[in-house]
């Protein structure tokens, strides 16, 4: 028998992706597996269940018969009760954030697979969803900005006389950060960026910004990620960023840990001392944020600055928001399935860093600690 791919919708605030999209669903089905959807799933990303009907997958609000569950957001513990003993999840997610679910899963015997756990590879690319999702929030962060500025982001020259470009500081230069820097030199704002990575300061320079280094030697993590530094050295980070950050009219900032809270890169009194009408848009608030003030999914008004606690950006953009992580779900689900059948090789190193639970064990040893095992 072929295996039976299930796509859940969405029902979190806000959220409008789609797990598979319908070209996704169609590979899949290439492959041998059977593929059925939540009526509805895909709609507010605009793939419409006759879409899917088209290329022969399913449309079916019972997916209790699946041997694979596949959604964007975390499963909640109500959406586990309904899932076979001994099922595949797939999603978005650091584990300790749907720890609950994951302890229902294990007592079902089923595995747990975490996107969010990648290993950073070269294998591993074409399956990144944490690297497609935040180029799409850095594209979405500027926009949004751009769009709340009460001045023009490009320099413009006019009969009535010169208006400057708009100062945009980006902080953090990983994914969203460098698609985020060369969003607004598309648009004509005078870009600069700081990272505690020096590494990277020939990357945002190639994209024509200006790099902002400080006197500080910091903590290099794992996968190409900043590590954790000490509570003196971001202190003092604060202190040496504070007057770029005070002539900036756009602030974006992306700085995250996986795993981790989020660091404090701005404190409100660095927000108190920025122009009125400068915008912040904190891509990492649904991990505390980077500026202390963040609001997850809300918008803070201080002194005339507006602070926007900016999580759920793909989600605006989608369409191809969803395209991007359908790719990723196939490309990560393909080596997986052989003649119809899935089979989990826990000695692959993409496997086996991204399984949180195999078949009712888990294995991922932060959640075993969360879990009390």
């Amino acid at each position: 028998m072929s295996i039976k791919v299930a796509v859940l919708k969405e029902v979190g605030a806000g959220e409008k992706r789609v797990a598979l999209t319908p070209d996704a669903a169609k590979k899949l089905l290439e492959l041998g597996a059977e593929v059925s959807l939540v009526p509805t799933s895909g709609n507010q990303a605009l793939f419409f269940d006759s879409d899917y009907l088209a290329v022969g997958a399913k449309v079916d609000d019972n997916y209790s018969d699946a041997d694979v569950v596949i959604k964007v957001l975390p499963l909640s513990v109500e959406e586990v009760a309904s899932i076979k003993p001994g099922a595949v999840t797939i999603c978005t997610g650091q584990p300790a954030g749907f720890v609950d679910a994951i302890a229902e899963l294990a007592k079902k015997g089923c595995s747990v697979f975490a996107m969010d756990l990648l290993p950073r590879i070269s294998r591993a690319q074409s399956m990144d969803s944490l690297s497609s999702q935040a180029s799409a929030a850095g594209y979405k962060a500027v926009l949004l900005a751009a769009t709340r500025l009460s001045k023009f982001f490009p320099m413009l020259m006019t009969a009535a006389g010169t208006i400057p470009p708009a100062k945009v500081l980006v902080m953090g230069a990983g994914v969203a950060g460098l698609q985020a820097i060369a969003t607004a030199k598309r648009l004509g704002a005078q870009v600069s960026a700081y990272d505690v990575r020096l590494a990277v300061k020939e990357e945002v320079q190639s994209l024509g910004a200006k790099f902002v280094e400080l006197p500080l030697e910091a903590v290099e993590g794992q996968g190409g990620y900043a590590g954790d530094q000490s509570a003196e050295f971001q202190a003092k980070q604060q202190s040496l960023i504070a007057d770029t950050v005070k002539v900036s009219d756009v602030v974006i900032t992306t700085a995250a840990i996986p795993g981790r809270k989020a660091p404090i890169l701005i404190t409100k009194a660095m927000v108190e001392a920025m122009k009125p009408g400068s915008i912040v848009v904190d891509l990492a608030a649904s991990t505390g944020g980077n500026c202390e003030i963040t609001q997850d999914g809300e918008e803070v008004l201080l002194g005339g600055v507006t602070v926007i606690g900016a999580s759920e950006l793909p989600s605006m953009i989608s369409t191809h928001a969803s395209q991007l992580y359908a790719k990723n779900v196939v490309n990560f689900l393909t080596p997986m399935i052989k003649d119809g059948k899935l089979e989990m090789d826990l000695d692959d190193e993409v496997v086996s860093a991204t399984c949180v639970v195999a078949n009712g064990e888990v294995r991922h040893q932060p959640t075993r600690e969360l879990l009390g095992l």
